[in-house]
């Protein structure tokens, strides 16, 4: 497995429309997009900063996994994303190593990005995700 760069970090919020601010207006970075992925019933907006982009995540169902994070542990990092060349290679051969995976398998994720989580269990506390392009 070969990781290039932190591809993003995500930060759960309880609304986007009030966390874009700080990030626009305080530290001068710009929402580039934001997308619903329903299938992980929650709502996206993305920021660059050099190779790296910062993902706001609000959940759009209590029920969902950013909801069920918030009501939790409150507001804050919910995770790290990395980018890997073969992420359909890189989940078995972590698996292998005795990983927890949450994502056995490639799955699609906001920015058409295929992605893979890690269970934290397995990563020092730290939901771990892997994210590949799939049109480089």
């Amino acid at each position: 497995m070969k990781l290039s760069h932190i591809e993003h970090i995500g930060i759960a919020v309880k609304s986007i429309d009030e966390a874009i601010p700080f990030y626009e207006e305080v530290l001068g970075l710009k929402c580039y997009a934001i997308e619903e992925v329903k299938d992980q019933k929650v709502k996206t907006a993305f920021f660059r900063i050099g190779q790296t982009k910062i993902e706001l995540l609000e959940s759009t169902d209590p029920e969902g996994p950013v909801g069920k994070f918030i009501e939790k542990k409150g507001q804050g990092v919910h995770h790290v994303a990395f980018a890997v060349d073969d992420l359909a290679a890189a989940l078995p051969e972590l698996e292998e190593k005795g990983i927890r995976l949450i994502d056995k398998n490639p799955r699609k994720g906001a920015e058409g990005l295929n992605i893979g989580f890690l269970h934290p269990k397995s990563t020092f506390g730290v939901l771990t995700e892997l994210c590949e392009d799939p049109n480089k």
